[in-house]
């Protein structure tokens, strides 16, 4: 066997470093998923990640793409698409490295599973309605040896979009309402439940009675094409804007918000909407 030249070797390792050290950015995937390599042999911080350190930060960029949608931002949205992506590549990387998979194997995967599960495309299924598209979609998971039609749903869900999703699965296969007035009805009777239990003062039984209402109110807004989430998340928008918008108008009066009553604020606040309500009309 040839003896290693340690004067090659070291040539090599010089012209690596000049190439990582002048590498530009580019639109190309396997250049991406070379990056990621690139950072996790050479940088410390990347090197010493694991799939259990970076999966809030998974969650977070999913959040971020989330917000840019919602703010309708298509440059951040471009962006924030890119650091979920990261996140992607980044465990697919560790999985790598470890021989667990490949990302290779996470494509192939998900383009498996993308074809079977749309016969109505690439088979001779019949599915000319999202309704179909649904329901077929329900019976081709069951067949693939689910036990309920609600398996695959994240305990860790956001509870309005998991109780959302929980519905829609139930409603794919007939378990439904099919109607907001119906379903509003049950809002009418879990409110009553939950007022009695407020009176009976049962900690327990008012968790409990609470938690069903918000469910039921869930269903009304699946039934009227809403996102309870989005809902709460715009009401909580609308609440922060017009908190601040309170606190300002205090500030210019010389109080502090703290040492103020709660008529004051009152009267603010109803001042605050009645401004909003003037510039949107």
């Amino acid at each position: 066997m040839k003896p290693e030249n340690h004067a090659d070797v070291n040539s090599g390792k010089a012209v690596q470093e000049k190439a990582i050290r002048h590498r530009k950015p580019s639109s190309s995937f396997h250049d991406f998923v070379d990056l990621v390599e690139i950072l996790r042999r050479e940088c410390p911080w990347d090197r010493k990640q694991t799939h259990e350190s970076l999966k809030d930060h998974l969650i977070e960029e999913a959040y971020e793409a989330v917000d840019a949608i919602e703010r309708s931002d298509k440059d951040e949205l471009s962006k924030e698409l890119g650091d979920l992506l990261l996140q992607v590549v980044f465990h697919s990387q560790m999985a790598s490295e470890s021989r667990d998979f490949k990302i290779d194997d996470v494509i192939w995967r998900i383009s498996e599973k993308l074809i079977r599960r749309h016969p109505h495309i690439f088979k001779d299924a019949v599915a000319e309605t999202t309704d179909q598209v649904s329901r077929n979609w329900e019976k081709i998971k069951m067949a693939e040896g689910r036990d309920s039609v609600l398996d695959g749903l994240p305990v860790h869900l956001p509870a309005l979009i998991r109780a959302h999703r929980m519905q829609e699965k139930a409603a794919n296969v007939g378990f439904d309402w099919g109607d907001w007035k119906l379903a509003f009805e049950k809002v009418r009777e879990e409110l009553h439940e939950f007022e009695e239990a407020l009176v009976n003062g049962n900690p327990t039984m008012i968790r409990e009675e609470y938690g069903d209402l918000l469910f039921s109110l869930v269903n009304v807004s699946r039934l009227l094409g809403m996102q309870s989430e989005e809902a709460l998340r715009a009401a909580s928008t609308k609440f922060d804007r017009r908190f601040r918008r309170m606190e300002r108008a205090l500030k210019n009066e010389g109080k502090e918000i703290s040492n103020t009553t709660l008529e004051e604020m009152d009267r603010h606040w109803e001042e605050v909407k009645k401004m909003e309500k003037n510039m949107d009309s």
